[in-house]
C-alpha cells in the first residue's frame, strides 16, 4: 500500500519501511544462512555475530550490544536481568501508556520487579532520586515520553547528573530514548539518540530498530558489557530472541546509510510543493478536482492514531496554500503534534475518495483534515507518484468523481510536461477488478533497472 498519511512512522502500517538493501538481505538469508555458525573455525559462533558486529560499529560509545525482538522486550529483559524482585526507580512523569494500551509499570512489574515512583508529573529533582535509591534498587530508569509532553512548570535533572548520581551509589541507570536514534538527526534537533545518552553515563540504552533507525521491528540494547551479558545470558533472553530474518534486515540497514525512513524525514519542502503541484495540475486535466496544498508532515503516530482523542488536534492542523512555516516535532508530540510537524505539502481531494483509495489496488490511506482526503507527500516516495496518481484516478471512476471520458483521454498523446514522470502510458486504470490486466506505464523499467527504487514488481502490478 501507499502511505500518503504524512506519518512517516505508523504504528498500522509497520513503521519504517526497510530499504533495497534490507529486502535484498531478507531474501538473501530466506535460505540457508550462517546465523549461528562461524565459517573460518566451523564451530558454533554466537547468534547473529556479523549483525551484532555492524551495531557495535555504528554506536562506539556502547561496550557492547545485544538484539531481541522489540523495545518492550528490552525494558522487560532489563527489568528481569536487572532488578529482579527489587526496586525500579522512575518518575512518575515518565510512566507511559501506549496507544494500544500497554501500561509501563505493568510490563516492569510483570517480571516480579516493584517500582518506586518519584517525585511529581510535572517535576522530578535530582533529590528525588537521591533518596529514593538504597539497598534494594535494583536500577533507575529513565524513560523519554514517545506519545505526551508536560509543559509549564516541569523539572527533571539533566541526564548527565543523573547518570553522576547512579555512578556513586553504584545503581545502573537504564535510559529509553524510545524513537530509535543512534545519533543525533539534524532534522529533528530535540529528539534524543542513543550514543549523546550513553555519552551522558546511561549505563544501559534500549531503543526500536524500527522507528528512525528504519529497520526491522526489534529492541536494540546498548552499554556496559557486564550488564549487556547479564541480558544475554539471563534464561529470558532465549524467548525473546530474533530471527535470521531480522538479524539480516538489521545488518543491511546498519551497513547502509541511506533508507526511506531519512530519505522522508530530510526532503525539502519546495520539492514536496513541486510534486503536490505537478500531481494536482495532472489530475484536474484529467477531470478529478485536485489542489496542492501545505501540509505538516510527523514522525509517529503515537498520540495520534487514536481518533477519539485525536480529532480535535487532526482539524486543527495546518492546511493553506501559502508556503510551510518552520518547525519540528519529536516522535510524536502529544495533542498538538499536527501544528508543530515538519513542513510537507499534499494533495488535496474529495473527502469522499478516502474509503475508495483504501479499497484500491495498490490501497492508499491518506487522512480526512477540514473537509478535504489529503494525500501528504512527505511519507510517499517520490518514485511512487505515477502509481499514487493512477490509483486517485482509479478511485475517482469508481466514485464517480471523473468520468469514463476523462479517464480514457488519458494517453501516450497527454503532454509530459502535465503528468508525473513516466506517468503516461496507462490504458484504463479504472479495470481495477482486475489487477492483472492494469499496464505499467510507459518507459517504467520497473526495479531492476535502479537499485535505489524503492517500488517491486507487486506494486507495479
Amino acid at each position: 500500500m501507499i502511505n500518503a498519511t504524512g506519518i512517516l512512522l505508523h504504528d498500522g502500517l509497520g513503521r519504517a519501511p526497510l530499504s533495497p538493501a534490507a529486502r535484498t538481505a531478507l531474501d538473501a538469508a530466506a535460505g540457508t544462512c550462517d546465523v549461528e555458525v562461524d565459517l573460518v573455525t566451523g564451530r558454533r559462533g554466537r547468534r547473529g555475530r556479523t549483525a551484532m558486529t555492524a551495531l557495535a560499529a555504528a554506536v562506539p560509545m556502547a561496550r557492547s550490544v545485544h538484539v531481541v525482538n522489540n523495545n518492550a522486550a528490552a525494558l522487560i529483559l532489563s527489568a528481569a536481568a536487572l532488578a529482579g524482585r527489587r526496586e525500579i526507580v522512575i518518575s512518575r512523569g515518565e510512566l507511559i501508556e501506549t496507544a494500544d494500551g500497554l501500561r509501563l509499570p505493568e510490563l516492569l512489574t510483570s517480571t516480579g520487579a516493584r517500582l518506586r515512583e518519584v517525585g511529581a508529573t510535572n517535576r522530578t529533582t535530582l533529590g528525588d532520586y537521591a533518596d529514593a535509591i538504597g539497598p534494594g534498587t535494583g536500577f533507575v530508569l529513565r524513560v523519554h515520553p514517545p506519545s505526551y509532553r508536560v509543559v509549564g512548570l516541569t523539572t527533571a535533572p539533566a541526564l548527565a547528573d543523573l547518570a553522576e548520581l547512579c555512578a556513586g551509589r553504584g545503581v545502573p541507570l537504564v535510559g529509553d530514548p524510545g524513537s530509535g536514534l543512534l545519533h543525533p538527526e539534524p532534522a529533528l534537533p530535540d529528539e534524543p539518540d542513543a550514543s549523546t545518552w550513553l555519552s551522558c553515563g546511561v549505563s544501559l540504552v534500549t531503543t526500536c530498530g524500527d522507528k528512525l533507525l528504519g529497520g526491522p521491528q526489534c529492541g536494540l540494547v546498548l552499554g556496559r558489557a557486564d550488564l549487556v551479558d547479564r541480558l544475554r545470558r539471563h534464561p529470558l533472553a532465549r524467548a525473546l530472541r530474533v530471527g535470521k530474518l531480522t538479524l539480516a534486515a538489521l545488518e543491511a540497514t546498519l551497513g547502509t546509510g541511506d533508507n526511506p525512513v531519512r530519505r522522508s524525514l530530510r526532503a525539502e519542502p519546495a520539492e514536496l510543493r513541486h510534486r503536490a503541484e505537478r500531481l494536482a495540475s495532472w489530475l484536474r486535466q484529467s477531470g478529478v478536482p485536485a489542489s496542492a496544498v501545505t501540509s505538516r508532515a510527523v514522525v509517529g503516530s503515537d498520540g495520534i492514531d487514536d481518533t477519539a482523542r485525536a480529532g480535535a488536534a487532526v482539524r486543527r492542523g495546518a492546511v493553506g496554500t501559502g508556503a510551510g512555516h518552520g518547525g519540528h516535532t519529536v516522535y510524536g508530540s502529544g495533542p498538538d503534534v499536527w501544528e508543530s510537524g515538519l513542513p510537507s505539502a499534499a494533495v488535496a481531494l474529495d473527502a469522499a475518495l478516502a474509503a475508495f483509495l483504501r479499497r484500491g489496488r495498490p490501497s492508499v490511506l491518506g487522512r480526512v483534515e477540514q473537509g478535504c482526503c489529503l494525500l501528504d507527500l512527505r511519507s510517499v516516495p517520490p518514485d511512487l507518484d505515477p502509481v499514487l496518481a493512477a490509483t486517485v484516478l482509479a478511485a475517482a471512476a469508481e466514485s464517480g468523481t471523473a468520468t469514463a471520458g476523462d479517464l480514457h483521454a488519458l494517453s501516450a498523446d497527454t503532454p509530459a510536461s502535465t503528468v508525473p514522470s513516466a506517468a503516461t502510458g496507462w490504458t484504463d486504470p479504472a479495470r481495477r477488478e482486475d489487477p492483472a490486466g492494469w499496464e505499467g506505464p510507459t518507459g517504467w523499467e520497473g526495479p531492476g533497472a535502479d537499485a535505489g527504487s524503492d517500488v517491486d514488481a507487486v506494486t507495479l502490478q
